[in-house]
């Protein structure tokens, strides 16, 4: 009996997690693997350790795991593997994989693309974009926020596209919006780059707000979840995961 076990961030925010519940579902109807289950690294319920239990107690004996998460840094390299081994060494027989977060898949850069283009207020090549990232001390996620970034000026032609953080990164986020509104010759477009809404949307969401309230153009895109593309990526990989055991054992 195979499992796919979902690991989210999890967030002090009900609409946060109630929001990653409802991807779950949404993802879920599409898969056809009989054990399906959601978890969360922290803040929220069931936690790692509780997700993976019940996955094990409805008969699984292979769970591919899969992380909830945009780009890799420390929860995804540290964490998350730690709670696992702890959690693994109680069932040795149950065999687990772990997938890989998002990343910087192309057709991310091309749904996120399509988000700015489509965008109710409209697009103007003279706009300005900030993608405003969780922020992480780990340099690979500066390097993919700047294959993101440059992936998405290249599709649209805009001159002006910048990256900031809210935490353990600089520029923070004051700091961006602010050097970018400098230069602005028009509206300024922030893309928080975040799969679900929460505490940490809402500080962009009211940073954006007493701009706006200044006069400024300024809007930003709400969270990624949304943009379909991010299911899309889930059910490729677990259907080809599922196409691969199959061949394997026909």
């Amino acid at each position: 009996m195979r499992a796919v076990l979902f690991i989210g961030h999890g967030s002090r925010s009900k609409k946060g997690a109630n929001e990653a519940r409802s991807f779950f579902q949404r993802v879920k109807k599409r898969i056809d693997v009989p054990i399906q289950e959601l978890s969360f690294l922290e803040l929220a319920d069931p936690l790692i350790e509780e997700g993976f239990n019940r996955c094990v107690k409805k008969g699984a004996l292979e769970i591919t795991v899969i992380p909830l998460f945009l780009l890799a840094a420390g929860h995804i390299k540290h964490d998350i593997p730690r709670i696992l081994e702890s959690v693994c060494k109680r069932y040795p027989h149950i065999k687990v994989t772990v997938e890989n977060p998002y990343g910087t898949d192309e057709r991310i850069i091309d749904g996120l693309t399509e988000m700015v283009q489509s965008n109710p207020a409209g697009f103007n090549l003279k706009d300005s974009l900030l993608i405003v990232g969780r922020g992480s001390s780990d340099q690979a996620i500066h390097r993919d926020f700047a294959k993101i970034a440059k992936g998405i000026q290249s599709r649209l032609g805009m001159e002006h596209i910048s990256v900031c953080y809210l935490a353990a990164a600089e520029p923070k986020l004051t700091e961006g919006l602010e050097k970018i509104s400098e230069k602005a010759a028009n509206r300024v477009i922030v893309i928080p780059y975040l799969l679900f809404p929460g505490v940490l949307l809402n500080e962009v969401s009211q940073m954006v707000q007493k701009r706006k309230s200044q006069g400024q153009e300024i809007i930003h895109t709400g969270p990624l979840s949304e943009q379909t593309v991010f299911e899309d990526i889930l059910i490729q990989r677990v259907t080809k995961k599922e196409a691969e055991y199959a061949a394997a054992h026909n």
